[in-house]
């Protein structure tokens, strides 16, 4: 048997006392029983979903627990963390239910990035009001109400406090970086984001929250969230992928294998697997798109959603018509495999 998930984490409060966002170094997915069971004595956790706040003066006996179960890992998180000020927390989650609090929305976010859940593996039902907005500077998190201050204090002792943003979340790579990627800009990839080994984020690139590639990728353009790609697929630069939060739909819109969304086009629907869309097309669901045979006669016209899921298409503009045309794409895309390489 099993536990959920597990992580000790430490984070960063505001002056009111309240959970600004929590840090989880190593978290634990499917954490055995033998290990919860250890920790659950010494601080009190009786089972269920909970995030129980522990002092710096218990670590030495979280240590001796996490060790009596031969969690060397855990053990070594615990002293790099003896003697800290900052607040600490135990999140232990016994089912993937919706959360309930900041620190369980963090630790699925970690695991989301830490690659240990794929994106729409898990229960974040309500995250979005247990999430803070918080400004996120060259000094951490800051609470917004107090930002002011804290920039004025600064000012006064000779220092500057950047502002990176103001959002609900952080970029992923304050939290983790997984192994075998590139990001040229860190800030355009959201906590929660799921980067898949072998994958290269361009500058451009962005990819929100419970959304991400599965593999080797290019991304030049938008991963939005819940929108899922598949390995060997190319996002050109400035395309885009609508999001399952666009207009509350609940379509989840995925890339398949070995596609291509050339530059500046777009995607409103799934694609199947060695599919492209080339340069500047946007695929609605409701687009009127005309289907042609091989020998490039129409054969009928259907709306782009019926086509959802199917591989091996070319969709194109006809340059002098304008209409959407839809055919068999005979021409896989192939990455260029000496620029994965090295990642």
């Amino acid at each position: 048997m099993a536990h959920f998930a597990f992580g000790l984490g430490v984070g960063t409060k505001s002056a009111k006392g309240e959970w600004l966002e929590v840090y989880y170094n190593l978290p634990l997915l499917n954490a055995n029983d033998a290990l919860v069971n250890a920790v659950a004595a010494k601080i009190g956790y009786q089972g269920g979903n909970a995030a129980i706040e522990i002092s710096a003066a218990q670590l030495n006996s979280l240590e001796a627990a996490f060790l009596s179960v031969d969690a060397q890992e855990q053990a070594d998180i615990v002293k790099v963390l003896e003697g800290t000020s900052q607040p600490l927390v135990v999140t232990i989650l016994e089912t993937d239910a919706a959360p309930t609090s900041t620190a369980e929305v963090y630790l699925k976010l970690a695991l989301l990035s830490h690659r240990l859940v794929k994106p729409h593996g898990l229960d974040l039902s309500g995250m979005f009001g247990l999430l803070p907005n918080v400004a996120w500077t060259s000094e951490g998190a800051i609470a917004v109400d107090e930002l002011a201050r804290r920039q004025l204090t600064a000012r006064a002792q000779g220092r500057t406090i950047s502002v990176n943003s103001v959002d609900k979340f952080p970029k992923m790579t304050d939290y983790v970086v997984p192994a075998g990627v590139r990001i040229g800009d860190a800030s355009r990839i959201r906590l929660g984001a799921h980067v898949g080994e072998g994958t290269t984020v361009m500058h451009e690139g962005f990819i929100n929250f419970n959304a991400g590639t599965l593999g080797v990728s290019m991304v030049e353009g938008r991963i939005s969230a819940g929108v899922i790609v598949g390995n060997g697929s190319d996002l050109g630069g400035g395309c885009s992928t609508m999001g399952t939060l666009s207009g509350g739909g609940n379509i989840i819109i995925s890339v398949g294998e070995g596609c291509l969304l050339g530059a500046n086009a777009g995607l409103g629907i799934p694609l199947g697997d060695r599919c492209t869309i080339e340069s500047g097309l946007y695929i609605t669901a409701g687009a009127k798109v005309t289907v042609l045979d091989d020998q490039n006669q129409e054969v009928q016209t259907v709306k782009a959603a019926e086509l959802a899921g199917k591989s091996d298409l070319l969709f194109r503009r006809n340059s002098q018509n304008g209409r959407i045309e839809v055919k068999t794409n005979k021409s896989a895309v192939e990455l260029n495999a000496e620029l994965h390489k090295h990642n």
